[in-house]
């Protein structure tokens, strides 16, 4: 009976594991070393990559300067209005990024919005259009991941800090930050890495531009928009790449926290 219920649980993962591994062989089967090589130091690709790293890691630091207070406030404090507050929040986990980069798209056309465009910054068609999109789908991520990490931080060791003569600040620092790092570290990896493969709201509210709003999730509509399979093949093996770093990283993370 041990032997079918194993079974029975680990044929599922053989097959997931078959099947994810069996997409990305097959993206690396149908393109040569070379030309993988060639296309990945063209300049569109290259300006790709910088514009993608640069634009997810302002979004994400943006995301967990907000998320860490927000956070914080929805782990510890009980207020009226709490549970619309946090439905609010949950709302850009499920609903589409395309829907997310609309609803922006159409504060652009109210009062509030063209003021921001003419007077204070551009984000239509322009990069930071595409920091805008990246933190708007990514900071209620961040800020469900670290109330679930300061969920779990015993509140007596707050307790004990505060009897010693703490400050609710002092010991959110040096009781609350220390204890809940990997969560936050954990946050940050997996946010970052969540910014940097959005595309749907960043497409609708920065465009598709080459070399002007081209991150490397839009590049690769772009490629198969002129034919280039090969390139957008690149690109998604790029893609797998730094995804698969910072997975990496967050392992390492990971097995820290449980040392």
């Amino acid at each position: 009976r041990d032997k079918i219920f194993i079974a029975a649980m680990g044929t599922p993962l053989a097959v997931l594991g078959l099947f994810f591994g069996g997409l990305l062989l097959s993206l690396a089967g149908s393109t040569s070393v070379s030309r993988f090589c060639s296309i990945l130091v063209s300049r569109e690709i290259l300006f790709a990559v910088r514009l993608s790293v640069f634009t997810a890691t302002i979004s994400t630091l943006a995301a967990m300067l907000i998320a860490l207070p927000a956070a914080y406030a929805l782990s510890r404090l009980q207020f009226r209005g709490k549970t619309v507050v946090d439905t609010l929040i949950d709302l850009p986990i499920v609903l589409s990024p395309i829907a997310l980069g609309a609803a922006l798209l159409v504060f652009s056309t109210t009062p509030p919005g063209r003021f921001i465009e003419g007077n204070v910054l551009g984000f239509v068609f322009e990069v930071p259009g595409l920091v805008l999109a990246q933190f708007t789908v990514v900071v209620a991520l961040a800020t469900k991941l670290l109330k679930s990490t300061f969920d779990m931080v015993d509140t007596r060791y707050v307790a004990v800090g505060r009897v010693m003569g703490c400050t609710a600040f002092q010991a959110f620092r040096k009781v609350t930050l220390p204890l809940a790092r990997p969560g936050v570290l954990a946050a940050l990896i997996l946010t970052w890495a969540r910014a940097i493969g959005e595309y749907g709201a960043s497409v609708t509210l920065a465009g598709a531009t080459s070399m002007k709003t081209s991150t490397l999730p839009i590049e690769i509509n772009l490629s198969f928009a002129t034919a280039n399979v090969e390139r957008a093949v690149a690109v998604i093996l790029v893609l797998a790449m730094i995804a698969g770093a910072a997975l990496l990283a967050l392992r390492l993370v990971g097995g820290r926290s449980v040392a």
